[in-house]
């Protein structure tokens, strides 16, 4: 009798809380526009933005195949988040992956929320947090491009979607371990940039280098679409980061600020190095900076004020040339397009700037979802961030290493020699870029 009454009140009370919840809901059309422009930003980063980026840096004979490695992403892994990746992340709180409430969209009405996003429609928060889904798979193939096989990619992203990405998001952002220990991650400096970096990297030791590499020219095909594409993820950022606030309001405002002065200052940083060791600043030098800034100030965006971006922006732009220029040449890894030493590096480092610079009172302000507690910077929340980012990179490692082995066994990971030296978009498309 005790038992049932327990079981009983406590019924009441989740009915309660749950009533309580619906009757505070308003879905605003303000937020909801806004988030509607941020999904489409953060889409376009991906197709056309990294399309256009990575094609522009891979040699003219794997043009074609790095730009369908960004549409494949698209396709596949957004069909398998609406399925069931969605629900794995943010339905359930167990602490590693969600439960099954959401799979195939399931209860999602037109009136329906989630108290992650109280103020939009829950389809919505779904399409947004899938297109960070899309591109962290996309950017992992800059770093084998060249040389993967394109069913192998295709393999891969749906084997590492639900391995790698989906625990660390659920982990950080969908109430699991990380989120209960403390770690805080606005946008994805973690989820995104150290996931895209750590298995871009296992991904380009495993694979192997390209044939040829440190010995033949292996310089851009046109660097500027790599601009354009620079461009369109610049712009894209906005939504990546502004529109991880999750609603219209002043955090939005300061995590784009930051965001743009961070992308500024990276590139001017990086450009500057490069104009005194070598004596002219490159237009991939420009970009990698201006990226290397964006993505590092990614997981603090929201936390901190402008001024901490143009810093964040400016430490990113050093230590990614290090690691692009100076640990890549010394320890001679191939990871063709730097993924490790632009979204690895920086995120690890976003993350942890995030236990230096972030503000109370802008974590205190009550228009973003999901921030519980004040975020500030100190010795405790720096040791936080260390703890994330060392499961994080761990996890991810792993679980690539796992995924590599799967698709290896299943598909073969490489093109063969004859077909490296024809080219991927021949080899694997059927199609060339003529000149």
């Amino acid at each position: 009798m005790a038992f049932l009454k327990i079981f009983l009140a406590l019924v009441a009370f989740v009915a309660t809380g749950a009533a309580a919840f619906a009757a505070d809901v308003k879905i605003e059309p303000a937020d909801t526009a806004f988030m509607i422009i941020a999904t489409a930003l953060v889409l376009m980063m991906t197709l056309p933005g990294l399309a256009l980026f990575y094609a522009g840096m891979v040699r003219r004979k794997n043009v074609l195949g790095a730009m369908a490695q960004s549409a494949a992403a698209v396709a596949i892994v957004s069909i398998l988040w609406f399925a069931i990746g969605y629900s794995l992340t943010f339905s359930g709180q167990g602490p590693v992956i969600g439960d099954y409430g959401r799979v195939f969209l399931s209860g999602m009405g037109l009136e329906t929320v989630t108290a992650l996003a109280p103020t939009i429609p829950e389809l919505l928060f779904c399409v947004y947090q899938m297109t960070f889904a899309v591109i962290t798979c996309a950017l992992v193939g800059g770093a084998v491009a060249d040389r993967m096989k394109f069913s192998a990619f295709c393999l891969f992203c749906v084997f590492w979607l639900f391995i790698v990405y989906i625990p660390s998001a659920h982990m950080v952002w969908g109430g699991g371990a990380l989120a209960a220990f403390g770690v805080v991650d606005f946008a994805g400096g973690a989820v995104v940039h150290i996931n895209a970096g750590v298995a871009g990297l296992v991904a380009a030791l495993v694979v192997g280098k390209r044939r040829g590499f440190g010995k033949e020219n292996m310089s851009p095909f046109d660097l500027s679409l790599a601009v354009v594409g620079t461009g369109l993820l610049w712009v894209g950022w906005f939504g990546f980061n502004g529109g991880s606030a999750l609603s219209a309001g002043g955090r939005a405002v300061f995590a784009i600020v930051a965001t743009h002065l961070a992308a500024c200052a990276g590139a001017v940083v990086w450009s500057a190095l490069e104009w005194i060791q070598r004596g002219k600043p490159s237009v991939l030098g420009i970009i990698s900076g201006a990226v290397a800034g964006l993505g590092t100030i990614t997981p603090a965006s929201g936390f901190v004020l402008p001024w901490h971006g143009v810093v964040i922006g400016a430490l990113a732009g050093g230590l990614c040339y290090y690691f692009c220029t100076v640990v890549k040449t010394r320890l001679k890894y191939d990871d063709s397009l730097d993924v490790f030493g632009v979204h690895g590096v920086g995120g690890i480092l976003g993350m942890l700037m995030v236990g230096v610079f972030a503000t109370a009172s802008l974590s205190a302000s009550g228009d973003t979802a999901g921030v519980s507690g004040l975020i500030e910077g100190n010795a405790h929340q720096l040791w936080v961030q260390a703890v994330g980012v060392v499961v994080t990179v761990v996890w991810c490692a792993v679980g690539t290493w796992v995924v590599l082995k799967i698709v290896d066994a299943l598909s073969g990971l490489r093109v063969d020699a004859e077909k490296e030296l024809q080219g991927v978009d021949i080899a694997m498309h059927g199609e060339a870029i003529h000149q």
